[in-house]
């Protein structure tokens, strides 16, 4: 595709030399990435070994080989997300001559790499609430692999034929879309009597205006920079097409922005795989991987102090309802999360009994790491259904004091942190893949980013805005814990400079962009609705 010649590009713009797109890489190079590859898959193994072995919990063969497809496909998502989005990053530096393009991506690869091991987790665990409820607290059952397999494989498809036609698509778009498309299956095929989750609307809607945002403030962000640039900077070199040798100072702010963007990227989309690969481990080895066996002894009184004051709390909006046993408290609080139905006296009777039944086994057992592991999947549960009840609640109608609401607050935080963790060798797993993405099958987006946005060509101006739109605004999603794209962010990014600019949009280009974008979603939904279908019927 990258020697197609642009039909409706202004006269004079051929003087704009075109980068070398099919320089191959050297041995080397190829040696390296292969070297990474096993590097990668060989400490996953190793990671999966030694925590299961730390506490004592052996897997059986078929465990083992389940394990091993899940944790490949997972891998394997973050790999094509890698050669899909990553793409956006290094159009702009190669396309205004910065850096040569295998040189371009190995960089790029590298920052990435480094944004997965610095993520703090919270976009993995954004996307997790996405899922249903019923299927999280089950996720070693049949429906939970169902639901794993589908969503990234449906994710994966969608992917790779956006990429095969050079449209740059959001990653970020697919998995959500997987996932709603999953959540509907699944309420689809519950038997009726059977109270069951699909989609959580509320925290779809909320993903999806991050979704929605993030192309709009690329592209006006992007053009309003580019404009202010202009006055702020009159050098009129970096206004124009890239002729003959990039200046030093112009090359270092663009491989900046790039940096930047696959940084961000690396920290933001590489927490997708992550969130997904601790559900598989937690169905597979929930001893091992369940609970955060790594919070010392010494937090334990507080998280008890902290769980009794919830208590309190809920007691005082029960209405004098019984508080009954933790077993008919799980049920009931589960039931109610599957409805949206939390705002009664009788769940709030049910979150003082669960929460006090929380408290006493950490207490009795002395901390977090000691539960046993007969324990340790109705701990999880029961810490997973109190954590998810308080952020439901206020969007259930609930009412509470500004000190109450303060308590439930420092009690799902407490709650999350005995539920969220990440290990070392899944955040280096992960960040092996992505990296080692983005140098395979790179140059079709990179082209269409490149070439087919704008009538003219892109000028070191328009390539750093939008990269600094795209940095600065994926970096504040992660900080947030929103999942955003990054394709979406930077090519429309680039078509604002452009439409900034005065230098023309290619029509065809933008209409498949946004056609993409609508289609995204319904055909991410139901390629994983089907798919869901499918695997639960066969495992």
């Amino acid at each position: 595709m990258s020697d197609l010649a642009l039909n409706d590009r202004p006269r004079g713009s051929e003087s704009a030399a075109k980068p070398d797109l099919d320089r191959k890489p050297h041995v080397s190079v190829v040696a390296a990435f292969l070297l990474f590859l096993v590097s990668g898959i060989g400490y996953a193994a190793y990671g999966v070994f030694t925590d299961t072995h730390n506490v004592g919990e052996p897997l059986a063969l078929g465990a083992l080989l389940l394990l091993g497809v899940a944790l490949m496909i997972a891998l394997g998502f973050e790999f094509v997300n890698g050669f899909h989005d990553t793409a956006n990053a290094v159009a702009t530096v190669i396309y205004t001559h910065s850096l040569p393009p295998l040189t371009a991506v190995i960089w790029s690869g590298a920052f990435n790499f480094l944004g997965v091991l610095v993520s703090t987790g919270a976009v993995a665990y954004s996307v997790i609430t996405l899922l249903p409820v019923d299927l999280i607290l089950n996720v070693g059952s049949t429906a939970g692999y169902a639901m794993i397999f589908a969503l990234l494989i449906a994710a994966m498809i969608w992917n790779l034929a956006t990429w095969s036609m050079g449209i740059p698509n959001s990653s970020s778009h697919c998995l959500i879309g997987s996932i709603m498309g999953v959540g509907l299956a699944n309420e689809l095929v519950a038997p009726a009597a059977q109270a069951t989750s699909g989609v959580d609307w509320s925290q779809a809607v909320s993903v999806g205006k991050a979704l929605l945002f993030s192309p709009a403030v690329g592209f006006a962000l992007s053009a309003l920079l580019l404009l202010l640039l202009k006055v702020i900077v009159p050098v009129r070199k970096l206004y124009e097409e890239p002729r003959g040798k990039t200046p030093w100072w112009i090359r270092g702010i663009l491989i900046l922005t790039c940096t930047g963007v696959s940084f961000a990227h690396g920290g933001n989309d590489g927490q997708k795989g992550m969130g997904l690969i601790m559900l598989i481990l937690i169905g597979v080895a929930p001893t091992a991987y369940a609970l955060n066996r790594t919070m010392p002894e010494s937090s334990t009184p507080a998280f008890v102090d902290i769980a009794a004051k919830a208590k309190d709390v809920f007691a005082g909006q029960a209405q004098g309802a019984q508080q009954g046993n933790a077993n008919d408290a799980r049920g009931l609080i589960g039931d109610a999360l599957k409805r949206r139905d939390l705002n009664r006296p009788d769940v709030f009777a049910a979150l003082a009994a669960l929460s006090d039944d929380v408290a006493n086994g950490v207490k009795s057992y002395g901390s977090i790491s000691r539960i046993p592991a007969a324990a340790t999947p109705n701990m999880r549960n029961d810490m997973y259904l109190a954590a998810d009840a308080i952020r439901l609640l206020p969007e259930a109608g609930a009412k509470f004091s500004a000190g109450d609401a303060a308590i439930l607050k420092d009690y799902r935080a407490s709650l999350e942190s005995g539920t969220r963790f990440i290990p070392n060798w899944v955040k280096i797993s992960v960040a092996i893949a992505l990296g080692l993405g983005t140098m395979v099958g790179w140059r079709r987006i990179v082209v269409t980013v490149g070439e087919r946005i704008g009538k003219q060509h892109l000028t070191y101006a328009q390539g750093a805005s939008a990269e600094l739109v795209a940095a600065g605004t994926i970096l504040g999603a992660e900080f947030y814990g929103l999942p955003v794209s990054t394709t979406h962010i930077l090519s429309s990014g680039v078509a604002g400079t452009m439409a900034a600019n005065g230098s023309g949009l290619q029509t065809p280009t933008i209409r498949n962009i946004v056609l993409a974008w609508i289609l995204t979603l319904p055909a991410a939904m139901i390629i994983s609705g089907c798919l869901y279908l499918i695997f639960r019927s066969v495992i």
